[in-house]
């Protein structure tokens, strides 16, 4: 017999890098965590279903990606009103410093490439608000 969860809504993690295996691995982990992964592989793809209605809780976002690159995508969501406040989170393999990465970004969480599962878990937790409850 196995125990269930109590009933809620899904919390949808949006997952942008142009890495397969990446946007793979993650959502796995958090698809076994009750999250809702949607994956991406450039910024103008994620910012269109965004625009069209997809709901992230958070979006984990990679820097280098083609046509619509990571430093794009966050100037394009902070530039808009309807977007400016959804939770960023980079995950990066990028070699910038911390603090070009603030400097570009914002203060937002940083996780490097390779990811540690519990670390990402525990961050999209907290961004969710899931950690608070």
């Amino acid at each position: 017999m196995s125990e269930s969860r109590p009933s809620r809504p899904q919390e949808v993690v949006l997952i942008v890098d142009d890495d397969h295996s990446v946007r793979e691995s993650v959502s796995g982990l958090l698809a076994d965590e009750g999250f809702s992964p949607v994956g991406f592989a450039d910024g103008v793809d994620a910012l269109a279903a965004i625009r069209a209605g997809l709901k992230p809780s958070v979006i984990l976002l990679d820097i280098s990606m083609p046509r619509m690159d990571g430093w794009d995508f966050r100037n394009a969501q902070r530039g808009d009103p309807a977007l400016k406040d959804l939770p960023v989170a980079l995950i990066t393999a990028a070699g910038f410093s911390e603090g070009t990465i603030r400097l570009q970004f914002g203060e937002i969480p940083l996780l490097r490439k390779p990811i540690r599962p519990a670390e990402l878990l525990d961050l999209v937790e907290r961004l969710s608000g899931r950690g608070a409850a």
